[in-house]
């Protein structure tokens, strides 16, 4: 059994998880202690959630096409996007992104902001605060929010296919194995990568209710 569409899967997935704590983090970070304009960069943010996966790749294939400003400084680097399995990291990014900011700004709202404001009276920065006090408090539902992000990347399908095909062996992940198992007959094999899905998923939600419910247990 070919198990290439597993390895490209988890190497997509852990990239674009990387990229996706770290930025969704900042982001929820920053949302949370705005004064102005915190309703239109949240909709922003939020609204790869909302859009159909092929829309997103539509836009991804716009911008790092050969006719775009990106794609014309990025092919004369040598680099190359579309039809790669970086191509496909930059779209489970994209798509895996809202999951989590608002469960990362859901987190962090919860804290209590008493604790906040004695940290400032026992002179804290904003960095020392943000490590010492608003990060250890919310870490069990940003550590959620980031299994829910790797999940959702895993599973990316529309945006994937758009942007980076179904090339054996190069860009072919579990999704897309379904998808051409399917469309040739073969649901033998169809069957085995739904099977492995299943199980990920499985062990995903159950990490993700072990930090879920070690909130609601510190709480």
């Amino acid at each position: 059994m070919d198990l290439s569409p597993l390895i490209i899967s988890l190497k997509v997935a852990a990239v674009a998880t990387l990229f996706t704590f770290f930025f969704g983090v900042i982001a929820a970070r920053f949302v949370t202690t705005m004064k102005r304009g915190k309703f239109l960069l949240d909709t922003v943010f939020s609204l790869p959630l909302v859009l159909p996966p092929t829309v997103i790749g539509f836009f991804l294939l716009i911008f790092f096409g050969k006719n775009s400003a990106a794609g014309r400084m990025l092919s004369e680097a040598g680099i190359s996007v579309i039809f790669t399995w970086q191509g496909a990291a930059i779209a489970a990014f994209i798509v895996s992104f809202p999951v989590m900011y608002r469960t990362a700004r859901g987190a962090f709202e919860q804290v209590d902001s008493e604790l906040i404001d004695a940290a400032k009276t026992l002179g804290l920065g904003e960095i020392g605060i943000f490590f010492l006090v608003w990060l250890p408090l919310a870490w069990p539902g940003i550590a959620a929010g980031g299994v829910l992000a790797f999940a959702r990347a895993l599973g990316e399908f529309g945006a994937t296919i758009m942007i980076a095909g179904n090339l054996p062996g190069k860009t072919r992940t579990l999704s897309t194995a379904v998808y051409t198992a399917m469309q040739s007959g073969d649901r033998a094999q169809a069957y085995r990568w739904v099977i492995m899905i299943l199980l990920i998923s499985f062990v995903i939600l159950v990490l993700m209710n072990y930090w879920t419910g070690r909130r609601y247990t510190k709480d």
